[in-house]
C-alpha cells in the first residue's frame, strides 16, 4: 500500500477538495459525493425536473465508494503532520458516530454559535461517563452542527497514545498529544482545538460525584490561549455522567493493567461484554460565550495570577451552566 502524502504544517494542499459539510442537523450519505449548493435559479429549474431514482442513487453510492476505496488502497490521500485525515474523518469515522450521536444519545447543541466562524479558538469542556465518549459526541456536535463546517482538534491523554488501534484512529480523527506545545501549533493555525482539563480526575470520579467539576489542573490551557491570542470558548456537556454509573473501583486491577482506574458499574463487569453497552440518557451540550484574550499583553501568559482569575472563571462558569442544564432536564433519559 503506498504512504499518505504528509502535508507540511501550515500549507494546503493544492488539489485538496473540500468536502462540504450539512449544517445544523444535517445528514451525509456515506461514502458518496456531496452536491454543490445551487443558486436559486439552478434551485428553480430543478424543481420542476425528474427526482433522482433509488437506482441512480445506489449507483452514485457505489461509485463513491469505490472511488474512496481506490484513493485508500493507492494512497492518494492526505494527511497533517499530526496524522489527521480530513477525508477518512468525514466519510467514516463521523459516519460511525452519528447514529450514537443523534438516535442513541440524541445530543441538543445550544450556543453553537458562539464558535468563532475562523480563526483559532479553544473549546474546554467539562469531562465525564467513565469512558471517554463524550469527546467523541463534542467532535461530532461541532462538525455536523457548526454553520462554518469547523473541525474539533481533540487533546487527548497519554494513554489514548499507547493503546493498539485506539492510538492510529484517534490520530486519524484529528486527535493529538495533551501537550502545551501541539494546542499552541494548532491555535496558531486557526484550528478549532478542544481540551477537557479535568482529565481522568473527571472521566473516573464516583458517580455520587456527578456534575462536581474536578481541578482543572494549573490553568495550562488559559496560558495557551493567552499565548496564541484566541477565545476561550466554555462548554457544558449534560448526560454524560449516567452512561456509566460508576459505584466502585478496583484499584488492585488497575494497578496490574497500568490504567488510571478499573470501573465497577451495575451492568461491568457483572453482565461482561453487554456491561460496556451505555445507557440511553439524554445529552445536552451548550456552548457558551467566548472569553477573549487578544487584548492581552505578551507577557501575560507568564502571570500566574491571571492564569488563576481566568481559569476560575472559565471553571465557575461551566459549572453554573451545568447546574442549568440539568434545572431544565426533564429526565435523564428522554
Amino acid at each position: 500500500m503506498a504512504d499518505a502524502k504528509v502535508i507540511p504544517f501550515g500549507e494546503e494542499p493544492r488539489s485538496r477538495r473540500k468536502i462540504k459539510r450539512p449544517g445544523r442537523g444535517g445528514r451525509r450519505t456515506p461514502l458518496s459525493p456531496v452536491p454543490e449548493p445551487r443558486h436559486q435559479g439552478e434551485q428553480e429549474q430543478a424543481a420542476g425536473a425528474p427526482q433522482e431514482t433509488p437506482v441512480a442513487s445506489l449507483e452514485q453510492r457505489i461509485a463513491g465508494g469505490l472511488r474512496f476505496l481506490r484513493r485508500r488502497l493507492t494512497g492518494e490521500y492526505e494527511v497533517d503532520d499530526f496524522g489527521y485525515d480530513e477525508e477518512l474523518t468525514d466519510q467514516v469515522l463521523m459516519s460511525v458516530l452519528r447514529p450514537l450521536y443523534e438516535k442513541y444519545f440524541r445530543v441538543e447543541v445550544k450556543g453553537i454559535e458562539n464558535i468563532p466562524a475562523d480563526g483559532g479558538a479553544l473549546i474546554v469542556a467539562n469531562h465525564s461517563g467513565t469512558l471517554p465518549l463524550d469527546g467523541l459526541m463534542l467532535q461530532v456536535a461541532v462538525h455536523d452542527h457548526h454553520p462554518a463546517d469547523r473541525h474539533l482538534r481533540l487533546l487527548a491523554a497519554d494513554l489514548v497514545f499507547v493503546l493498539p488501534v485506539i492510538n492510529e484512529l484517534a490520530r486519524k480523527a484529528g486527535h493529538t498529544l495533551a501537550c502545551a506545545e501541539d494546542a499552541q501549533r494548532l491555535l496558531e493555525r486557526g484550528e478549532v482545538v478542544g481540551v477537557m482539563p479535568e482529565g481522568f480526575k473527571g472521566i473516573g470520579k464516583p458517580f455520587a460525584d456527578r456534575y462536581k467539576l474536578q481541578r482543572f489542573g494549573r490553568g495550562g490551557f488559559v496560558s495557551t490561549a493567552l499565548r496564541a491570542g484566541v477565545p476561550i470558548v466554555p462548554c457544558s456537556i449534560v448526560g454524560a455522567e449516567e452512561i456509566y454509573p460508576k459505584i466502585g473501583d478496583a484499584k488492585t486491577l488497575a494497578r496490574v493493567l497500568g490504567i488510571p482506574y478499573f470501573p465497577l458499574t451495575p451492568t461491568f463487569p457483572w453482565f461482561g461484554p453487554l456491561g460496556l453497552v451505555p445507557l440511553p440518557t439524554k445529552w445536552t451540550i451548550q456552548f457558551g460565550e467566548p472569553i477573549p484574550t487578544d487584548g492581552y499583553p505578551a507577557e501575560a501568559a507568564d502571570d500566574p495570577m491571571l492564569m488563576f482569575n481566568l481559569t476560575d472563571q472559565v471553571r465557575e462558569t461551566i459549572q453554573h451552566t451545568l447546574y442549568k442544564l440539568l434545572v431544565q432536564r426533564r429526565s435523564v433519559f428522554f
